[in-house]
């Protein structure tokens, strides 16, 4: 009976399982490497100003994961809002929030600390807080995301002033959940990022 079942797989998030893919695939290479490749592209910290790679890396840390743990643990955060924001926002307007949130991440780090960040979790804090804006435009905020961003920000925050352990980089988490508001009020009274259309030479 299984056999006369008509099964299409459907790419139905692009950008989400793009992501996931390439953030697997970096994460493969980074055991068969022996944390090289994580070291070289998927990490970001402060470097000399001369080496190329230190400004690829500023957004690419948000692809390099430490251990199977942790990548399981962001991407299936990412997996459950991902696809729900990439339909309401579009693919090329997650992209670019995407790149701008781990860019506004690097270079934080880069400017005020020394420390080697990588991984998703500044972008999954960043889905969380855009969520909660998700029925706003219609009149309504699920009560359910609400206790979400109160929960995930207040934990971030007393872990920020009482946890010593550096283990975790919890400013990147903070500065995910602020992009994720600033893009929120934004789309609030816009439907797309028009630049950034423009940039990829289509819209979203």
């Amino acid at each position: 009976m299984l056999g006369n079942w008509n099964i299409e797989w459907d790419y139905n998030s692009k950008v989400i399982i793009t992501y996931l893919i390439v953030s697997l695939i970096a994460y493969i290479l980074n055991c068969f490497t022996k944390g090289k490749t994580n070291d070289w592209f998927f990490s970001s910290y402060r470097s000399s100003p001369w080496n190329p790679l230190t400004y690829c890396r500023l957004v690419t840390h948000s692809i390099g994961h430490q251990s199977w743990d942790h990548f399981v643990h962001n991407f299936l955060y990412i997996l459950l809002i991902g696809p729900m924001i990439e339909e309401k926002y579009g693919s090329m307007n997650l992209l670019g929030m995407f790149l701008i949130t781990s860019l506004m991440i690097g270079l934080y780090n880069t400017i005020f600390h020394d420390y080697k960040i990588l991984g998703a979790s500044g972008n999954v804090y960043m889905l969380i807080v855009l969520s909660s804006f998700s029925n706003i435009s219609e009149g309504k905020i699920p009560i359910t995301l609400l206790l979400i961003f109160i929960f995930y920000i207040t934990t971030e925050l007393g872990k920020r002033v009482f946890e010593g352990n550096r283990k975790v980089f919890h400013d990147g988490h903070l500065l995910g959940a602020l992009c994720g508001l600033l893009f929120g009020f934004y789309f609030l009274s816009h439907t797309s990022f028009p630049y950034l259309s423009t940039l990829f030479g289509f819209c979203s």
